[in-house]
């Protein structure tokens, strides 16, 4: 798929049709955003990971909705061609009401200018779905793993291990998927239940640590780069190892200050030829 031609949710369901993969990758702000569109990555997710990787909290639940609004929309104005996908936080849900839950998710579409919202649901949620859908939002339907659910001293456990875990997954996704859903997100689900879902549905399905059966692929990108923070999985591959390349340009600057290396004159601003002479005589310096 062409990264210069605009991603759309119809297009990734040809992808899907075709048998095409298509990849996804988390993005918070506007220079990362323009990079990764120019690489030709089709999905863009602002996911609430941003409380984990940029704001440092103990787990994605505590991210501010309004910190959230703001980064997907930067990353959408950065990225006008690839497809973004909004993140709805844990908080805009808190109460279970879904009037709360759709306004919210009303907002993260429109004000943000993305292309979908992803929600954290179960079997139970389909009639959330459908409330956000009647309010004209595509919904992603996140399945397996849920992190906004957890609480992380407890740990992430993977999900449809067994087969009637796995059986629940698969009538999940059908549950889901009749209730609207656009696209289905499988977050740390076993290989072999993870292709049961994506034989049975016609959505275009996003593995996440769910094997490579699914019809794209997402992982955090601070896992994939190396720079660190949230709950990085052993599975995902580390493309780069960003950690240690700013660590020794930080130390180098550092370095660098304090020998007095830099700034130096050829790194000054200078005043035009011949106003430090009249400055000084304004001024009274030598």
């Amino acid at each position: 798929m062409a990264a210069r031609e605009k991603v759309t949710l119809a297009r990734l369901g040809e992808c899907k049709r075709a048998a095409r993969k298509f990849s996804v990758l988390t993005c918070y702000d506007a220079p990362t955003a323009r990079l990764m569109e120019a690489a030709g990555v089709e999905v863009l997710l602002v996911g609430d990971t941003a409380g984990e990787v940029i704001l440092g909290l103990p787990s994605t639940r505590d991210i501010p909705p309004d910190f959230l609004i703001a980064l997907t929309a930067a990353v959408r104005r950065a990225a006008p061609r690839a497809l973004v996908m909004a993140d709805l936080p844990y908080a805009c849900r808190r109460d279970n009401d879904p009037a709360t839950a759709s306004a919210w998710a009303r907002r993260f579409f429109v004000e943000t200018g993305s292309d979908a919202v992803k929600i954290e649901v179960t079997r139970d949620d389909a009639p959330l779905v459908e409330a956000i859908r009647d309010a004209g939002v595509p919904v992603v339907a996140h399945l397996g793993l849920l992190p906004q659910m957890i609480d992380p001293a407890t740990g992430y456990r993977a999900q449809g291990k067994e087969a009637e875990s796995a059986r629940a997954l698969i009538e999940a996704a059908a549950r889901l998927e009749n209730a609207g859903a656009v696209m289905l997100l499988l977050e740390a689900v076993a290989s072999e239940a993870a292709r049961q879902i994506v034989t049975r549905t016609s959505l275009p399905v996003i593995g996440c640590l769910a094997g490579p059966h699914c019809d794209g692929t997402v992982v955090v990108l601070h896992d994939m780069i190396g720079l660190g923070g949230g709950h990085p999985p052993r599975a995902v591959k580390r493309y780069e190892n960003l950690s240690e390349v700013l660590a020794r340009a930080f130390a180098a600057y550092v370095q660098d200050v304090h020998a007095g290396r830099f700034p130096t004159e050829e790194h000054a601003i200078h005043m035009k030829p011949g106003e430090l002479e009249r400055l000084l005589s304004a001024i009274g310096g030598g």
